[in-house]
């Protein structure tokens, strides 16, 4: 039996940590690019819950292989060997661009690239990192100390030491930045916290030979970007470029919290038991959700329908009035608008369909699963349409 919403409200806010702006609705189930509130009403869904719903609500891929995963062992940590384990290693491994040899699984996308850059400073024997500004990377020290955007930094310090941050875009700024002390670059592909910021293609071509050349690692953040969501399986293989890491986490579970590091052979290669550790990192359940996602997005197409449904978005609202411009690629988009975004989140949500807001206070962030259909997505242009 559904609850009412303001019971609901009134038991988490008691409780909780008072950590997040809320959207005053309570979500009980979903199904596909569906959710449903405790009052029964059905929102389309076009935020994902933060990347997460990447091929859907509740896929049945996912939850049968949790199911009768969850029935056989729930968990047992990485001091042994795991048949799922096994499998999700080399099924991750062969979707990876061409050079990437290994995977280490953790927990989140703070996690991966906290690896990351421990990777980065024990192979190069290097101590400084380069992020970009207004980028995003996580919550933890780690992960924060390489964050630029906003407040999420000041409000925080004293951080780590060794980072340095570049303008996002500027090639020039970015090789005034690395210094011989310099072991990597770390940044989104696309800044999506930031407002779906991204530059021209040849800004991350010249990244990665500036960085060959000087002997940093290339990291590419792709917590959000990664497994199809851009129209490709990684961002940088539609335009030739393979970083030296990848990070990943968000959808790649199919809603199951999951998060890995993909890193080239010649990097791979040194790294030693003992290094890096996770105890629940690569668990079977994870395992077996990672997979499932992968076969669903192989088998059903969904690295092309990201990207043809995606333009299909950006084309329809390229002819509103309330619309400035759309940015991004494939179904990560930003649709900058001559209103306030918030303004338009919560007239989108009184007509049932969710959407998010970013630091960039006129861009409405779309983080769509990539199993939307082009009907679909009609129904939100044609509802922003009616502004």
């Amino acid at each position: 039996m559904n609850r009412k919403f303001e019971d609901i409200k009134e038991q988490e806010d008691k409780y909780q940590l008072n950590t997040y702006a809320k959207l005053p609705i309570a979500i009980e189930h979903g199904e596909g690019v569906y959710v449903y509130g405790s009052d029964g009403r059905k929102y389309l869904d076009l935020y994902g819950g933060h990347a997460v719903a990447l091929i859907g609500h509740c896929h049945p891929s996912v939850v049968g292989a949790v199911r009768e995963q969850v029935g056989r062992l729930v968990f047992y940590s990485n001091v042994v060997y795991s048949s799922v384990r096994a499998s999700v290693s080399e099924a991750i491994v062969e979707a990876a661009p061409e050079g990437i040899d290994r995977v280490y699984f953790c927990n989140s996308g703070a996690e991966s690239n906290e690896t990351a850059m421990k990777i980065a400073r024990k192979f190069t024997g290097k101590s400084r990192v380069v992020a970009m500004q207004a980028g995003f990377h996580g919550r933890t020290t780690g992960a924060l100390s390489a964050t630029a955007l906003g407040s999420y930094r000041s409000q925080f310090f004293p951080l780590l030491e060794g980072y340095d941050f570049a303008e996002f875009g500027s090639f020039e700024d970015i090789a005034a930045k690395i210094g011989d002390d310099t072991a990597a670059v770390i940044l989104e592909p696309i800044q999506s916290m930031a407002g779906v910021e991204m530059a021209d293609d040849d800004y991350y071509r010249k990244l990665r030979g500036l960085c060959t050349e000087r002997g940093v690692l290339l990291i590419f953040d792709e917590v959000q970007t990664g497994f199809g969501r851009t129209g490709s399986w990684f961002f940088g293989d539609a335009i030739g470029v393979v970083p030296d890491i990848i990070t990943l986490a968000k959808g790649i579970g199919g809603g199951i919290p999951v998060g890995a590091v993909l890193i080239r052979d010649f990097v791979s290669e040194t790294i030693k038991p003992g290094e890096h550790g996770s105890t629940f990192g690569g668990g079977p359940v994870a395992s077996v959700a990672v997979e499932a996602t992968i076969r669903a997005i192989r088998e059903e197409g969904l690295v092309e329908n990201a990207r043809e449904v995606g333009l299909h978005i950006a084309k329809g609202l390229a002819e509103l009035d309330c619309v400035v411009r759309v940015r991004g690629r494939g179904l990560l988009l930003g649709v900058e608008l001559r209103d306030e975004a918030k303004k338009l989140r919560d007239y989108l949500l009184e007509r049932g369909i969710i959407t998010g807001t970013s630091s960039n206070g006129n861009v409405l962030r779309l983080l769509a699963p990539i199993i939307l259909k082009k009907e679909e997505a009609d129904v939100f242009i044609e509802a922003l349409g009616a502004y």
